[in-house]
């Protein structure tokens, strides 16, 4: 096919779409049912419509194609192990007794039972379940969903492309089952695997597929030669079979590199590559090897992580080099649109002239259309949506917002001796014993406590004006109160105030700062129900006044034990947020790390002796690829060093981390220079403690010992039991003990049991030390 023919073909697609609704539908009935005020036919009523509603709008909007099976109840890893029958042995029987329950029990644990472990969906903030696979696992195909799904999209008259985690990535993402002989690679199952996905394909082409996509992400990461060999071997099994539909593999967030050949001479019909800055070196990469000649094209060259208005005049040059390397290309966004919020027109408080800056999921579907329009028909098709886009880019780059040369000024200026403490860490942990006089195992939690209803009542009155201010903070000093009198009885030994004040950890601070926006519908999805608002991070940042020290103090002032004051970490604020992609992440990372600077210091003013200032995203955001980590790592490190170095010796600083996988990260861990880290532990067994003391980690650490991700409640004798795990590799006189995360999404009945049983596993580990 030619050029001309090819750009004739281009057509529009997306990947995936946000499934919660646009008030959050899928969460309420989700929740309603675990509570019992939702049936099972009315929560999946409820889904069933959201799908619908979604497809009909992308249809609505130009989308040529729509994927199905994109769609989750929880997480689309998860489905995947339902999919392929890779439930783990301990759910097999909840599973079978109701696939509804025992769905979310493999998602969120019971009493009884543990969840699957829960991480980082590559370097993004969505969160997914491992899959947990072992040399007897037995794969069989269950693609009653799938099948569902597209038979849904198919009666409303759209053309629908099943959207389908790959057979190599799967694996990858999976760990050893418990019980596993050493050195298991569940890769090793691929010959068993992809028998089932052959059955899979098979069922979605008698359902009326055409298409089936299926995402191999993990290949964007350095593959050794034996994993390229393994997804060259899947490929050319699966592009063999016959009873099949067309195959398209994807792939984003990062560059292909060496996997690129493999795919493009794989027996496939088409490949869906990200053109984004993101992923720069795909384009060249792919030219190198001849291009995709007969096969179909899908340039994700749309931002699918970020809010930022695409440039369109720049996307079209991309795809008109692409129509001489493929038969047909078509255009997408770089990868699922799950990443960012439905409807920027829903946002009412954002002044309009920034607003037509930001493209959430519904306007960045619009720029696709418009891409694939002009692909196909040239660019007079699109004349009026080019000149108003150039103006919208010409906004932006021009506005106050974006450069204040007083910040830049100041960032310029600071040192790499502002980024380190006044004295190595053996000096200041002796000062900070004396001064904290705190035993051995102290105990303490990691910020947030549960929000309560009356609480939630109270924010929601102050937003719509049923109560004042004043009212609203009685609220709030009433919460804190209960919160410290808790801590108190319970026995803790570093306490906190709990953040009753705090919408999110992001957002509270991200409202406090210039050069931020905040959304009030920007909904995204970080885990089941659990949905964020990530603040904008549209211009230069700077702090106009103290945020948290009037509530750190006030809680102080109810307790003579040690009160934490509690930070957001500048990494953080940055991946937590969407932020602005017009200057290096490292110069916008010392703006924040300066603004909150100037908080750390002023809570030490106040009396504060302990500040913690959490990074639980600096694995998130670690790149894809080895070669680009150093740099990233080095300023990471430094802006939470410049964030903490201004203190004391005597001032304890913690920073903390979460379900992420820490073994990569360990000597960054180290280079933070933080006195006490707390960190995600009990679903991964400690793991991380022995990550630790392989790399000789010479500081305090918290591995934690209580699972918040899940409403089961931990037995005094299972945090013991993890306690002991922990002390067999960091010594009792740098091991503190605490929960795995913050507490805010918890019940205070759960939460009450669970710490009583977390202190008295300390005591009675504590209780176990030889004498000294």
């Amino acid at each position: 096919m030619t050029s001309k023919s090819a750009a004739a073909a281009a057509r529009a697609t997306v990947y995936g779409y946000p499934r919660q609704g646009p008030h959050r539908e899928l969460k309420k009935a989700i929740e309603g049912y675990w509570k019992g005020r939702v049936s099972a036919d009315a929560l999946r009523a409820t889904a069933a419509e959201l799908r619908a509603t979604n497809w009909t709008q992308l249809a609505d909007a130009g989308v040529h194609e729509v994927p199905t099976a994109d769609f989750s109840l929880y997480d689309h890893v998860l489905d995947t192990t339902v999919m392929v029958g890779a439930v783990p042995e301990r759910h097999r029987e909840a599973v079978a007794a109701d696939a509804l329950d025992g769905y979310f029990a493999m998602a969120r644990g019971t009493q009884d039972v543990a969840p699957l472990e829960m991480t980082k969906w590559f370097d993004t903030n969505y969160h997914y379940l491992v899959p947990e696979l072992g040399p007897d696992t037995v794969f069989t195909a269950n693609t009653a969903q799938q099948v569902t799904e597209l038979t849904e999209a198919l009666a409303l008259g759209l053309a629908a492309r099943p959207v389908l985690v790959g057979p190599v990535t799967y694996l990858l993402l999976a760990k050893p089952a418990p019980g596993a002989p050493a050195g298991f690679a569940p890769l090793t199952l691929l010959d068993r695997l992809l028998p089932v996905y052959a059955e899979v394909l098979a069922d979605l082409r008698a359902a009326g597929a055409g298409w089936a996509q299926l995402d191999e992400p993990a290949l964007v990461q350095d593959r050794t030669p034996a994993e390229l060999h393994s997804a060259e071997r899947a490929y050319r099994d699966l592009g063999a079979l016959t009873d099949r539909p067309k195959l398209l593999v994807a792939s984003y967030f990062d560059r292909l590199g060496d996997a690129l050949p493999v795919l493009a001479e794989a027996p496939v019909e088409g490949l869906a590559l990200d053109f984004t800055q993101a992923a720069a070196g795909n384009l060249e990469a792919l030219a190198a090897v001849g291009g995709l000649p007969g096969k179909r094209l899908v340039a994700g060259v749309v931002d699918g992580r970020n809010i930022w208005i695409n440039d369109l005049q720049k996307s079209l040059s991309t795809l008109g080099t692409l129509l001489g390397l493929a038969d047909r290309v078509d255009v997408a966004a770089s990868c699922s649109l799950l990443h960012v919020p439905l409807d920027a027109a829903a946002e009412r408080d954002i002044d309009p002239r920034i607003l037509r800056w930001l493209a959430f999921a519904k306007q960045k579907t619009g720029e696709i259309v418009t891409l694939a329009k002009g692909l196909a028909e040239g660019t007079d098709a699109v004349t009026g949506e080019l000149s108003a886009n150039r103006a919208d880019l010409a906004s932006r780059a021009g506005s106050p917002l974006t450069n204040d040369p007083a910040v830049r000024a100041r960032a310029a200026a600071a040192t790499e001796a502002d980024a380190r403490r006044s004295q190595p860490y053996a000096e200041r942990a002796a000062a900070q014993r004396a001064h904290l006089g705190l035993p051995l195992l102290p105990t303490t939690t990691i910020g947030s406590f549960p929000q309560t209803a009356e609480l939630r009542v109270a924010r929601a009155g102050l937003r719509t004006g049923r109560i004042d201010t004043a009212g609203y903070e009685e609220r709030v000093k009433a919460e804190i109160q209960e919160v410290i009198s808790f801590q108190e009885k319970t026995g803790i030994d570093v306490l906190v105030h709990g953040e009753a004040e705090r919408n999110d950890m992001v957002q509270y601070f991200a409202e406090q700062l210039t050069g931020y926006l905040a959304t009030q519908h920007g909904w995204v999805q970080s885990y089941g129900t659990r949905y964020v608002r990530p603040p904008i991070l549209a211009g230069d940042i700077s702090r106009p006044e103290p945020m948290t020290v009037r509530w750190t103090t006030y809680a102080q002032s109810l307790t003579d034990r040690p009160v934490k004051g509690m930070l957001t970490g500048p990494v953080t604020m940055l991946a937590w947020s969407f932020v602005r992609d017009d200057q290096p992440l490292g110069d916008t990372a010392r703006q924040v790390a300066l603004a909150l600077r100037d908080e750390v210091n002023d809570l030490e003013t106040a009396g504060t002796s302990v500040i913690q200032v959490d990074e639980p995203a600096l694995r998130e955001t670690l790149p894809l690829r080895a070669a680009d980590r150093p740099a990233y790592l080095a300023w990471a490190t430094e802006a939470f060093r410049l964030t903490t170095s201004g203190v004391r010796p005597a001032t304890q600083i913690h920073t903390h981390m979460c379900y992420a996988e820490f073994g990569d990260i360990v000597q960054a861990i180290d280079d933070l220079d933080a006195d006490v880290i707390s960190l995600e532990a009990a679903r991964s067994h400690m793991q991380v403690a022995r990550e630790l003391a392989a790399h000789g980690y010479p500081r305090e650490a918290g591995p934690g010992v209580y699972d918040i991700h899940s409403p089961r409640v931990p037995s005094p004798e299972e945090a013991a039991g993890l306690l002991r795990t922990g002390l067999k590799a960091i010594p009792a006189d740098r091991l503190w003990v605490n929960p795995d995360c913050g507490l805010k999404t918890r019940g205070w009945p759960e939460t009450r049991a669970s710490l009583e049983n977390l202190v008295a596993a300390a005591r009675t580990v504590r209780d176990e030390l030889p004498a000294t």
